[in-house]
């Protein structure tokens, strides 16, 4: 019964054990499904369940007929030419991090769009090249192309060159990974796997793509400065390549380096009033395309390719490439590189998606993200394109021009289609220097994440340690590398948390039901002779022994050394009472002839499986108070402790080896006698622990509590406390207090059971 008074209620139920509840309140009966069960869901067909599977896997069916042309189709047009002329100049700009001619990264701004447009779940993203993934394809593309471009050059055609073949061994290299990481995507979606992103955290993600920000800016610091570095893709690849750098740094072409200064300082002032005044302007400043457009006709004006020695865009390829089959040797080369490009490219474009979807209020499918992705990807790696996520500065473009679907996105790729076919040409005079900064503009963001540290260490050290390790672990190792250990990393913080857990001591707080860490509240009253103790976390065989051991803090003594001595000392008073020379009393145990003397060596002895069982004295004709003064000074610590009450709310789970422990632990107490009580668990952990014959004479399944205060009530009635606990100051205060009856019933406060709770 629950009473309301004003801002107060009163509680009156019975005191429940967790064998008393289910008693009175029997449990359905539920048919848990097995795994033939959900087979057979999975393999039943309907009319109603093939709709269903139709629209999730094109959910184009779902929101274009939907469609507010009047409303939508005019924002949709500006966001999609916008977007259109920023995925262009992406394109060209990503296709120097990986490695391959500029006109390759049109193929990757192309396809993927039309694809996503029919299978994708988010109707703002723009899907096509990520610096962090091109930086990834890179790698590969690096690491392979030295040992393998001779043995394609062998088999070339005489005429062609050794650039060319260069170039398509690289192409190759790249739109195999791209496929395999494609193939490796939709087999995710397919399966229904897409949860592995949940182990990439969001510090893990903002480390490892501010990490790979500084290595896209080290790689372009050669197109800047026109230099040749040799491609490097070991651990520490970083810092050779910045020592190639500098060694040759007096090779510096001073026209490219003052071209792409001068295009960065441009580009990052007007993105900053971009930002700074986004309210107030009706779209964002194209800053992109109009030094584009300007470096263009100054390259081509002046003649800087001649003049100056730049390094130009060159031949624009118009129109498409026939379709290629991937290199199988390539592909069983580079699976491991493809898995991790696979999942940082979904990781990227669903957060992105994410919040999209939470900011406009629509649902999105992470299943069919990867599939969408993947397919995506496998038909951009098709037709020589390279893997493609969402770059988050498109994005933005697309969403803040006013964008609302993915028709925006379709007419994105028309541009990019328009110049592909027809308008790539006026970009041949254009210098690669203005695309490596172009590209380093993009970066303004990831790079910014360094000032989240400060705000991430005051939320949580854990995230922050991850976020530093994750980026250290991608400069110094590389990305793929990088990637894989800063994952490991993440997965052992966990461990650590698990194993390290903060186990406190409560108390009860304002005479009330309430249970708080004792440390915490000045108005605290800990039950006399009570321990309550509380752990926040999974017991498992990873930190028993440090649960067992903050337990031994928090009481004070170590039962099992209390067992111990405890069985020592009924040893000698054994011999005693057999030489006759003990004499019960009131005051207690005397011995009645004072040059008795015993060895310690009589004492010592290795039995130790002996010394910790239980204590048994029935063979003698009295009791021992174990918290009185022995004779002939025997010492025995003494224990005030009659009640230990363990909190596992918290605790999930408990493994078979840490159930041996946890037994191990309850019998040593339960040996001294002190009752243990646990109280929060789960229906199914209790469950769990009688499948394993955890329960027997000494620990029973009668110890189990509904909550704190039930178990609290119970020690207060079965030790008969029929007086006050409190001092006179808190008795006055409990005029209007409440008291439970070993029935449960409400009576007056005689009995001195709080049980009334205020809030």
């Amino acid at each position: 019964m629950i009473e309301p008074i004003g801002n107060q209620y009163v509680v009156a139920r019975p005191v429940y054990s967790a064998n008393a509840f289910g008693e009175e309140h029997k449990k359905k009966q539920r048919h848990h499904k097995t795994f033939l069960d959900h087979l057979k869901v999975c393999c039943s067909c309907s009319t109603q369940k093939a709709k269903k599977i139709a629209l999730s896997l094109f959910p184009i069916a779902s929101w274009l007929p939907a469609y507010q042309i009047k409303e939508w189709l005019l924002s949709d047009i500006v966001s999609g030419i916008s977007t259109g002329l920023v995925a262009v100049l992406q394109g060209l700009a990503f296709a120097l991090l990986v490695t391959v001619p500029p006109s390759y990264g049109l193929y990757a701004a192309f396809f993927p769009v039309i694809v996503y447009f029919f299978l994708g779940t988010s109707r703002h993203i723009s899907v096509g090249p990520f610096p962090v993934l091109s930086m990834m394809v890179g790698a590969v593309v690096v690491r392979l192309t030295p040992t393998a471009s001779t043995a394609a050059l062998e088999i070339s055609n005489s005429s062609m060159s050794n650039d060319s073949s260069t170039n398509e061994y690289k192409v190759m290299v790249a739109a195999t990974v791209t496929i395999l990481s494609g193939i490796i995507q939709l087999l995710m979606g397919v399966l229904r796997i897409g949860f592995v992103v949940i182990y990439l955290s969001e510090s893990l993600i903002s480390g490892f793509t501010t990490a790979a920000a500084v290595h896209v800016l080290v790689s372009q610091l050669k197109f800047m400065l026109q230099l040749t570095v040799p491609a490097h893709t070991d651990p520490f690849s970083i810092f050779k390549v910045l020592n190639s750098v500098f060694t040759q740094i007096e090779k510096t072409n001073i026209a490219d380096l003052v071209t792409s200064l001068i295009i960065l300082l441009v580009v990052f002032v007007v993105k900053e009033i971009n930002q700074r005044y986004k309210a107030k302007l009706p779209v964002p400043i194209p800053i992109e395309l109009i030094m584009t457009v300007i470096a263009t006709g100054v390259s081509y004006g002046f003649d800087f390719e001649n003049r100056f020695k730049v390094a130009v865009v060159g031949e624009m390829n118009r129109g498409f490439k026939s379709p290629i089959t991937p290199d199988t040797q390539i592909l069983q080369e580079t699976i491991g590189d493809s898995f991790g490009i696979a999942i940082v490219g979904f990781a990227v474009a669903f957060s992105v998606a994410s919040v999209y979807s939470l900011k406009y209020d629509y649902p999105i499918d992470g299943n069919q993200e990867l599939i969408a992705l993947g397919l995506s990807n496998i038909l951009g790696g098709s037709f020589k394109g390279f893997a493609s996520s969402t770059a988050l500065s498109r994005s933005g473009v697309q969403e803040s021009t006013g964008g609302k679907t993915q028709i925006a996105g379709i007419l994105s790729a028309v541009i990019v289609l328009i110049v592909i076919l027809a308008l790539g040409f006026l970009l041949e005079p254009l210098q690669k220097s203005v695309l490596a900064a172009l590209a380093l503009g993009n970066l303004k963001g990831m790079l910014m994440q360094f000032t989240e540290i400060g705000r991430l260490w005051r939320k949580d050290k854990y995230d922050c340690l991850v976020w530093i390790m994750t980026f250290i672990f991608a400069i110094v190792l590389g990305l793929g590398l990088g990637l894989a250990a800063s994952v490991a990393f993440q997965l052992l913080t966990i461990v650590f948390r698990t194993q390290f857990p903060k186990c406190t001591t409560l108390a009860n707080v304002g005479r009330s039901n309430i249970y708080k860490n004792k440390k915490d509240y000045p108005d605290m009253y800990e039950p006399e002779g009570v321990k309550i103790f509380r752990c926040p976390s999974p017991i498992y065989f990873a930190n028993i022994h440090f649960f067992k051991q903050k337990l031994i803090n928090a009481v004070g003594f170590n039962p099992l050394r209390i067992l111990r001595k405890r069985n020592k000392a009924l040893k000698k008073i054994r011999k005693l009472q057999k030489k006759g020379l003990l004499q019960m009393t009131p005051k207690g145990l005397i011995c009645t002839h004072d040059g008795f003397k015993d060895s310690d060596d009589e004492l010592d002895n290795n039995e130790i499986e002996e010394l910790d069982q239980p204590i048994n004295t029935t063979d003698l004709p009295f009791q021992i108070d174990w918290n009185a003064d022995l004779p002939l000074n025997i010492m025995v610590p003494k224990v005030s402790l009659h009640s230990l009450i363990l909190d596992f709310s918290a605790v999930s789970f408990l493994d078979v080896s840490s159930m041996r422990g946890l037994k191990t632990i309850l019998q040593e107490f339960i040996r001294i006698n002190v009752d243990v009580y646990i109280v929060g668990s789960d229906d199914d952990f209790i469950e769990k622990l009688a499948r394993c014959e955890f329960f027997d004479d000494e620990v029973k399944d009668s110890i189990f509590f509904l909550t704190i205060h039930d178990a609290v009530l119970h020690i207060w009635m079965k030790k008969d406390y029929g007086v006050s606990k409190f001092n006179s100051s808190q008795e006055k205060e409990m005029k209007f207090d409440f008291t439970i009856n070993t029935n449960g019933g409400l009576r007056n406060r005689e009995c001195q059971i709080p049980v009334e709770t205020k809030f």
